[in-house]
């Protein structure tokens, strides 16, 4: 599979018949540098972890210009139905949807889930990681936003996932010495890519504080520029 970043917790996953984007924020990314159209040609589904406004992004006119499938929590799928979306797989903490060329199961994070539209908050249902499992590749744990959790050692035990994508901003999230615990005490990551950093001054600027904290298992880590890819 191929792995590209856009900067924040925006992915796009290009397996052999789907490609997938994660958390989609893109035109309101100062890290983001492209064109919205280019990066998401041939879109077949979108996948969010929770309902800030930071990773719904460009969810609307994405599905609406590609046709692709929305899979998200059953309440992001129903305010996302009150814009005029029609294509969802809507789903809940635990469960699994499986979409032919990949699987998408949604797991705990400690977190928030609402968006501001004209000064009126929306409650989104819970937060969550997502893991995505496709026949011949590698397991991807998108953790979201979240703190560290002991039962993402449930995790592990229940889907192993060997590509770790890990936010280490800090503030909001975890920084990189609780994330890097988090990967090295509950996980065996081949891969980690770190994420929800640097987009805004109030997260921390650079991978640094995460990449040190690793220590041997430091070369596990590819920090990416935005726009970077990797193959998995």
């Amino acid at each position: 599979m191929k792995i590209t970043w856009y900067g924040h917790s925006a992915f796009r996953i290009d397996y052999a018949d789907a490609v997938v984007l994660i958390d989609p924020f893109l035109s309101h990314n100062p890290s983001f540098a492209g064109k919205v159209e280019d990066v998401t040609a041939g879109a077949t589904h979108v996948v969010l972890t929770h309902g800030h406004g930071d990773h719904l992004g460009d969810t609307a006119p994405i599905a609406e210009r590609t046709g692709a499938v929305v899979v998200a929590n059953a309440d992001i799928c129903g305010y996302l139905g009150g814009l005029g979306l029609s294509r969802f797989e809507p789903m809940n903490t635990g469960g699994t949807v499986r979409l032919g060329a990949f699987s998408v199961t949604m797991v705990n994070a400690l977190h928030s889930s609402a968006t501001q539209v004209g000064g009126i908050s929306h409650a989104l249902g819970n937060p969550n990681g997502v893991i995505l499992k496709a026949a011949g590749e590698k397991v991807l744990y998108h953790m979201g936003d979240t703190d560290i959790f002991g039962d993402m050692a449930l995790i592990d035990e229940l889907h192993r996932p060997r590509i770790g994508i890990v936010p280490i901003g800090d503030r909001f999230t975890m920084g990189g010495e609780v994330a890097a615990h988090a990967c090295r005490r509950f996980f065996s990551f081949e891969t980690v890519i770190p994420c929800h950093y640097g987009t805004f001054p109030l997260l921390d600027p650079t991978a640094d504080v995460f990449v040190e904290a690793m220590g041997d298992q430091a070369g596990r880590v590819k920090v990416l520029a935005p726009g970077g890819s990797l193959m998995a």
